[in-house]
């Protein structure tokens, strides 16, 4: 503990800026926005402390805008791997050996850093690379961002203040010791914040990281290195690579030193993952920790007292905000035949008031593009499929276009059958799958809520009713992690809603929560006895 029992900052929500207009954040940011979409930034691999281009680059545009260059990074190749993982062992020793207050202060600072000087830049690169609107950018890159590390840091000083009993004589306490070898941290595009906490979570602790972020979010990610860089991040302690990720996978996982992975993406490569660390267990020095968040098919389920207003608008933001490219989105949505009509024609009246699908520079539009090519073509293959059979209609949206950007109107599946392939395939788009049930069928639809999918990320009930609403609680228990009421199921708050789920939604290590911190350190319990015994024998010997 260094020279004192330290109190870190208490931890507070940064409040979200509005970027209304004539406000001197939507001024800035556009000013940035403008800076980087006419510019050419070049993003080197980040090993120990060398900025390493390899000649091997790949462009970066915006899913808006996909003709359109904004830079370009470089592609590791093997030895480059080796080298991250060296950079971390070669570092790990000083850093975990670090006093907790000094590490703490890093991450403090970056936070601080992300709220003032980095806010514009890091929402600007969002807003470009992964095309989100500067109100999703806000939320996500800086806002979240910042209450991961300010949040974490509270966490782990409660973390290290959690000792244990001590006897007459005697004084146990507990040491929360950094794995022992790296920590893996594979991050996705479609969340900024995530992208900065899997590898900070890990580090805040003690342990050493080999990074790969998504080819999609390296812009913003490069701006999350230079934050922790400013802050005085030692050199080899994050070290990040971006290229092949099977080669870059294997690489790391044959390491004897891997320690653990920490993960978001795809459920399907998760599996894969796992399967590759079982078939390595003899070759690693420790058993390593496998953290991962993955899918999810999320659901709406509203109550025939449900208000009407409210459901319709759970079911437009929770399933077109960042064009549903989130593992919270909704994406199958069970209304009462009594109010469905309603509903429908509500959610419909919101869609005819979104611009169509254009570019985040221009504040007015609600729906931008999705990520790429292959996003794009796998959604327009389900829509134009609901419009061939004869058990589902597309009722809203429906058109597709990828002249200029990868642009999918948001759009609404109604079936007939409560097993339709949109009902029960993540689809990570604009797409959500209705499906009326009669209002005597509530408590056999939760039933088939709880059934119909392989995931259990987050879910939503809509009702007046305080009987309906503990029954939906008690049956649907298992398939989400994140339950709301009277809400939509997006939007976790850090510090407020500790985020993830189970089944093939991943481990629920909840991150946002000291319950994550705690899968990246190794507790160690010191007895110390201060009048040793000087003779074995027991009293009941005689």
């Amino acid at each position: 503990m260094g020279k004192g029992f330290f109190q870190v900052p208490t931890a507070f929500n940064e409040p979200i800026k509005s970027y209304a207009p004539g406000s001197p954040e939507r001024e800035e940011v556009l000013k940035q926005y403008k800076e980087y979409y006419n510019g050419k930034v070049e993003v080197p691999l980040y090993i120990g402390s060398e900025e390493i281009v390899t000649g091997n680059t790949k462009p970066m545009s915006p899913p808006h805008d996909h003709k359109h260059i904004v830079g370009k990074y470089h592609l590791a190749e093997k030895k480059h791997v080796a080298q991250a993982i060296d950079n971390c062992l070669h570092a790990r020793n000083e850093w975990a050996n670090l006093k907790w207050e000094q590490r703490a202060a890093i991450f403090l600072k970056a936070a601080e850093l992300i709220a003032g000087p980095y806010r514009a830049k890091i929402n600007a690169a969002t807003m470009i690379a992964q095309s989100k609107t500067i109100h999703q950018a806000e939320i996500d890159s800086a806002c979240e961002l910042i209450d991961f590390l300010r949040f974490n840091v509270q966490y782990m000083s409660q973390i290290y203040e959690e000792q244990p009993d001590s006897a007459a004589g005697i004084w146990n306490r507990v040491e929360y010791r950094p794995l022992e070898g790296f920590i893996y941290a594979i991050t996705p595009f479609n969340f900024t914040a995530i992208a900065g906490n899997l590898p900070a979570s890990a580090a805040m602790m003690g342990n050493v990281v080999v990074w790969k972020p998504s080819d999609s979010q390296i812009f913003s990610a490069k701006v999350i290195v230079d934050v922790f860089k400013e802050a005085g991040l030692p050199d080899g302690v994050i070290n990040v690579v971006y290229g092949d990720p099977v080669m870059i996978t294997e690489t790391i996982l044959g390491s004897p030193d891997f320690a653990g992975i920490h993960f978001t993406g795809s459920t399907h490569v998760f599996k894969s993952l796992w399967k590759q660390i079982g078939n390595n267990i003899d070759i690693y020095k420790t058993y390593p920790r496998i953290v991962g968040e993955t899918g999810g098919k999320d659901f709406i389920i509203a109550h025939p007292t449900a208000n009407t207003q409210q459901v319709a608008t759970a079911i437009t933001r929770g399933a077109f905000e960042f064009q549903g490219q989130k593992c919270s989105a909704a994406s199958r949505v069970y209304l009462p035949k009594s109010t469905s009509k309603e509903i429908l024609g509500l959610v419909k009246k919101d869609i005819e008031s979104f611009n169509k699908p254009g570019s985040p520079e221009d504040m007015s539009n609600f729906i931008t593009a999705v990520i790429h090519e292959n996003s794009f073509d796998k959604l327009a293959k389900y829509i134009d499929q609901a419009k061939q059979d004869k058990n589902a209609e597309v009722i809203a949206g429906g058109n597709c276009d990828k002249s200029k950007g990868y642009f999918i109107e948001p759009t609404v599946i109604l079936t007939t059958d409560p097993h339709y392939t949109t009902m029960e395939t993540e689809l990570f788009g604009p797409v959500v799958t209705i499906y009326v049930y009669e209002d005597a069928d509530w408590s056999k639809t939760l039933k088939l809520v709880d059934a119909t999918s392989e995931y259990a990320l987050t879910g939503a009930v809509l009702s007046k009713d305080r009987y309906a609403i503990e029954e939906a609680t008690q049956v649907l228990q298992n398939c989400a992690g994140n339950f709301y009421i009277n809400d939509k199921p997006t939007g976790a708050v850090v510090g407020q809603q500790p985020f993830g789920g189970a089944r093939a939604s991943g481990t629920n290590d909840k991150a946002g929560s000291a319950q994550n911190l705690l899968r990246w350190v190794s507790p160690r319990l010191i007895k110390e006895t201060f009048v040793s015994p000087e003779d074995y024998r027991y009293p009941f010997l005689g």
